[in-house]
């Protein structure tokens, strides 16, 4: 007897993408033993065709972005990749073809981070395609990085180059020249998950940005009940975005409150930036000290070169 569509869909794409405890994707759960003596962290992300990725972007990196910035929000708890969960919902008539693409992406990551699909779910919308990842990742007990924490006086820190989601997204839809580096930021963030285990108990609280530093920096203020300051002077950028900032200054906020970057954002005590430095260096992943926190109110300050307070259009990216 051949197999329902959605099953053999399952078969063909997904089942060799599973691993331990998926059971080969032939029972109504997976099953799981923790990695004793760790604790377990869980994140979910969903990413809509249209809005998180474009309708014509490569299915490959399609099923790659959906599994990193999953891995981002494990980067940001200081957490290794364990297994994860996936939904899709596409599009009745979706080709094989992209299916094929969206595994071989996935395999290809699974591949490179070390983890496998435990399971999940398949159906079809007649919407836009919808899809969703629940990520599992380990970290020793007590290490975890957590959102509350920095403290009066602690550095700001970024890791990687900020704005190049934004403008990948821009170069894409024609709206900028073309730029293969600025384009591969967008359809391929890289998580931080070396530095991330680095700064277990070095960084006194951590995020990752996703909706925009300004945003998401107001997480991490109103997580601490303390403020920020930020000198955007001394954001970290890529070639192409320095010089995009150096022939229109203007640039350089709104950069600051573009989203899709999937940098780690970070407190750390001004005595311990040599260790910083340190595991920046250890882990080959650039970070730079973009300001610092201050008492209340729970609110984030934005410095020009001169000082002076700044005053933006929008703090980031929001879905309602």
């Amino acid at each position: 007897m051949s197999l329902p569509p959605e099953f053999a869909l399952i078969a063909r794409h997904f089942r060799p993408l599973a691993g331990e405890g998926a059971l080969d994707l032939s029972d109504d759960a997976a099953l799981l033993s923790p990695p004793p003596g760790l604790d377990l962290v869980l994140a979910a992300d969903a990413m809509v065709e249209g809005v998180h990725y474009l309708p014509d972007d490569p299915p490959e990196t399609v099923g790659r972005k959906l599994l990193r910035v999953n891995l981002s929000d494990l980067a940001a708890m200081g957490a290794a990749p364990l297994a994860y969960l996936m939904t899709t919902a596409l599009q009745r008539g979706t080709p094989p073809g992209w299916l094929e693409g969206f595994a071989a992406g996935l395999a290809a990551d699974q591949r490179e981070f070390g983890l496998h699909v435990l399971g999940g779910d398949t159906v079809a919308t007649s919407g836009a395609a919808c899809l969703s990842l629940t990520i599992l990742g380990t970290v020793p007990p007590g290490r975890a990085l957590r959102r509350a924490g920095a403290l009066p006086g602690d550095d700001l820190w970024v890791s990687g180059t900020i704005g190049d989601g934004m403008l990948g997204l821009a170069v894409l839809q024609g709206r900028l020249p073309p730029d293969d580096h600025l384009a591969r930021r967008y359809r391929l963030p890289e998580p931080r998950l070396a530095l991330g285990a680095a700064l277990r108990g070095l960084a006194r609280a951590a995020m990752d940005v996703s909706d925009g530093l300004i945003q998401d920096l107001g997480h991490l203020c109103r997580a601490g009940g303390l403020g920020a300051v930020l000198d955007l002077a001394a954001l970290p950028l890529s070639p192409p975005a320095a010089a995009l900032v150096g022939a229109d200054p203007s640039w350089l906020p709104r950069l600051a409150t573009g989203g899709d970057d999937y940098e780690l954002l970070f407190a750390a005590a001004p005595e311990d930036a040599p260790r910083i430095l340190a595991a920046s260096r250890a882990t080959g992943t650039a970070v730079a000290r973009i300001g610092h926190f201050t008492p209340g109110p729970a609110e984030a300050t934005v410095r020009d070169h001169d000082g002076r307070a700044v005053t933006l259009p929008r703090g980031g990216w929001s879905h309602f």
